[in-house]
């Protein structure tokens, strides 16, 4: 019988609640924490070995196909009251399922022109929920890689992994303090580089036909891409609209993108 957890208190509980709430901490320890059944036996199946697995009683019940894979991977596991779940959980509701686990190790470099996959990069992202969407769809659509300039937020965030339904555990993720240099050496790698903007004057996704390797940039939420970026790419686009919306939030034009990006045009314009 596993030792069982009740106090908010204890010292594993607080360093978990820690890690849940710290990017800055999970990077010191080169941990994170999975929250739910499905996402916990995600990262086990996806060859990221959970240290601690800790379940409710009542979760034990529920979810003891997904529990099994994750047991079996773990080091350790515990026992939690409703109480402790309610502490860690990052949402209103839980289903009482937790699993500590190692960070990855960064892939070094950029993505490969080689490979013949396109990517995406994503400079100064904020939202961890457009970022787990973002990469969400990067894996659907069989991206190569998605690359996080700037000051990206935390693709291993409670809420990132959420949202992205654990994409980041399959979706190879590349880092890079300057987003400017990036694309200037995705350039000089083979890749055809594409900054998405709002202006008017740029040309229309919906009339082009990606030719792999494309990468996109999509900016930050608010202000979009540094002026330097968009001049580092080679072409600018944009997504037509023809509502009074200014713009669409970074999830959703990264999606639009992407998936003009996977299925051509037969009538587009070769890039």
């Amino acid at each position: 019988m596993p030792v069982e957890l009740t106090s908010r208190r204890n010292e594993l509980v607080k360093t978990i609640a820690r890690l849940s709430g710290s990017a800055a901490y999970r990077k010191k320890k080169r941990l994170f924490v999975a929250e739910g059944a499905r996402l916990c036996a995600d990262a086990a199946r996806s060859g990221i070995r959970p240290a601690v697995l800790l379940y409710t009683a009542r979760a034990a019940e529920r979810y003891e196909s997904y529990l099994s894979p994750v047991r079996a991977a773990s080091r350790a596991e515990y026992r939690i009251s409703p109480s402790v779940a309610s502490f860690l959980a990052g949402t209103g509701t839980t289903q009482g399922v937790f699993c500590v686990c190692a960070l990855p190790e960064p892939l070094r470099g950029l993505p490969r022109a080689e490979d013949g996959r396109h990517c995406l990069v994503l400079e100064n992202i904020r939202d961890p929920a457009n970022l787990g969407a973002v990469l969400r769809t990067a894996e659907a659509l069989g991206f190569g890689g998605v690359l996080l300039t700037g000051t990206c937020c935390d693709a291993y965030a409670p809420k990132a992994l959420r949202a992205g339904m654990g994409a980041a555990f399959r979706v190879p993720l590349f880092t890079a303090a300057d987003s400017p240099g990036a694309v200037r050496r995705l350039n000089e790698s083979g890749f055809s580089t594409f900054a998405a903007v709002p202006d008017a004057d740029a040309l229309p996704v919906t009339a082009l036909r990606f030719e792999a390797p494309a990468a996109v940039a999509v900016g930050n939420e608010g202000s979009g891409l540094l002026p330097e970026t968009v001049r580092a790419c080679s072409r600018r686009i944009t997504i037509p609209m023809a509502g009074r919306a200014e713009s669409l939030n970074a999830a959703a034009s990264a999606a639009i993108l992407m998936w003009e990006m996977m299925r051509g045009r037969p009538g587009g314009r070769r890039l």
